[in-house]
């Protein structure tokens, strides 16, 4: 069998020149790739105790839901603004060209809750900063971040160096 990054894309100059856009579909697509992907989280919570998942839209499901019913935890959805029903709580958040919003189901977290964040990349880690302050402000506890790839040259895990945080790819440049 191959090694994770293997059975990851790499498309140079893409969204613009310079950029080497690092493509998951790829990991998906493939049984093994994802089987990889998944084995790889579940083997980076070993021994983590933990209530439930926590993942943003729509690669964070991607990878979050499959871990989270291995593990027989709940899984809870972090979604861009206005896209859940019932009330919510918000976080405004910068990215490189201006800011968004995103929101969580103001009931999901409950007091005292273990939270483990799964994403499938961090680059400048503002999205996971965001959801962090959304489950803390709930009274969630993070005990760990684990992402498929980590682009280092973005330092993202420097905002987050309060928490433990593994990739399964670390990719050193943009």
């Amino acid at each position: 069998m191959k090694k994770l990054e293997e059975y990851v894309r790499s498309i140079p100059d893409f969204p613009e020149p310079g950029i080497i856009f690092r493509d998951i579909t790829t990991i998906l697509q493939d049984p093994d790739g994802l089987h990889l992907a998944i084995d790889g989280i579940l083997r980076d919570l070993e021994g983590v105790d933990f209530d439930v998942v926590v993942g943003p839209e729509s690669r964070g499901f991607i990878f979050g839901v499959p871990v989270a019913y291995a593990l027989h935890k709940g899984f809870v959805p972090v979604r861009k603004k206005g896209k859940l029903p019932c009330k919510t709580v918000a976080m405004e958040y910068e990215l490189e060209y201006g800011s968004a919003v995103i929101e969580m189901h103001a009931d999901s977290i409950k007091p005292g809750q273990k939270v483990v964040i799964v994403d499938d990349l961090i680059a400048t880690g503002g999205t996971t900063e965001a959801m962090i302050r959304l489950i803390e402000n709930l009274g969630g506890e993070v005990v760990k971040i684990c992402f498929v790839m980590e682009l280092a040259g973005l330092h993202g895990r420097d905002r987050l160096e309060e928490y433990p945080v593994d990739s399964l790819i670390t990719y050193e440049g943009k």
